[in-house]
């Protein structure tokens, strides 16, 4: 099993890959904003490669709920000088954006992985990955959208919805000519999700991973972690390492984290235990 990406071939057979993330952004849920200088943004990406990530996530929108779009030129400013140094870190980089505009210019650049949390659905962002020739990509599962995805959020059992919702997204994908070693799938843990529903796609995660691609799971100091644990967001660190472990226990391949060296540390004892068995 591998994941195709711009310039690297990524082992997703052997152990669980960590991908660090990178807020460019002064109105981060989790972060505050303390990586908006590029400077700054660049020595974070510096520290997460020495923590051990596999993969840099550089994101110049907040997508936490209620945040305000922002403007394509305001994107692309916060997010490229930072891209330039990142894709000389010797690591895949990808992007977490959902404008093609910023795709094309991106990958222009060298970037990776397109990381889009609307699954390519927005005018122009499936032809703007199609029409490369190698880059990664990771479609999400959301429901509604960010400014307002928690005042309605989704009903029902959300497992069957996102597997079919992720399924009929990576089947437009591959009929744009999109190589399947190129894809992994997002559950979209707290995008439109209710905090029961979020566990249940994390208890039930074998059910999405089941026959499809790839999984890459963020659980990194989400709110339903706060829920049950009563932590605020910068004290999330340890429930957000347990649950990228019961992720990756429930068959994901990629976790999304802030807290790239603590994840890694836990991700080197899950791994030695396996050996074991």
């Amino acid at each position: 099993m591998h994941w195709q990406t711009s310039r690297f071939r990524i082992d997703l057979a052997g152990q669980p890959r960590v991908m660090g993330i990178v807020n460019v952004t002064p109105d981060s849920f989790s972060d505050g904003g303390r990586f908006h200088s590029t400077r700054a943004a660049l020595a974070h990406c510096e520290r997460l490669v020495a923590e051990g990530a596999d993969i840099l996530d550089l994101g110049a929108e907040s997508s936490r709920p209620g945040s305000p779009a922002v403007p394509l030129d305001e994107e692309l400013a916060r997010l490229l000088p930072v891209l330039r140094g990142a894709v000389t870190l010797g690591v895949p980089v990808s992007v977490d954006t959902y404008k093609p505009e910023v795709m094309r210019e991106c990958l222009a650049l060298g970037a990776d992985i397109v990381n889009d949390i609307w699954a390519l659905r927005q005018p122009g962002a499936r032809e703007a990955v199609a029409a490369h020739a190698a880059c990664g990509v990771c479609l999400m599962h959301m429901h509604g959208e960010p400014a307002t995805m928690q005042l309605a959020p989704m009903q029902g059992d959300a497992v069957p919805q996102v597997k079919a919702f992720l399924r009929e997204q990576v089947l437009a994908l591959r009929a744009a000519g999109v190589a399947a070693e190129r894809i992994v799938v997002d559950p979209g843990i707290g995008f439109g999700k209710t905090v029961a529903q979020n566990f249940a796609l994390l208890a039930r995660q074998g059910e999405l991973a089941d026959g499809g691609p790839p999984l890459l799971v963020g659980w990194s100091r989400k709110s339903s972690l706060g829920q049950v644990t009563g932590l605020d967001v910068g004290e999330r660190m340890v429930p957000s390492v347990a649950a990228a472990l019961l992720a990756v226990e429930r068959g994901a391949r990629v976790v999304r984290v802030h807290d790239v060296r603590e994840t890694v540390a836990a991700l080197k004892v899950w791994g030695a235990a396996r050996q074991e068995q």
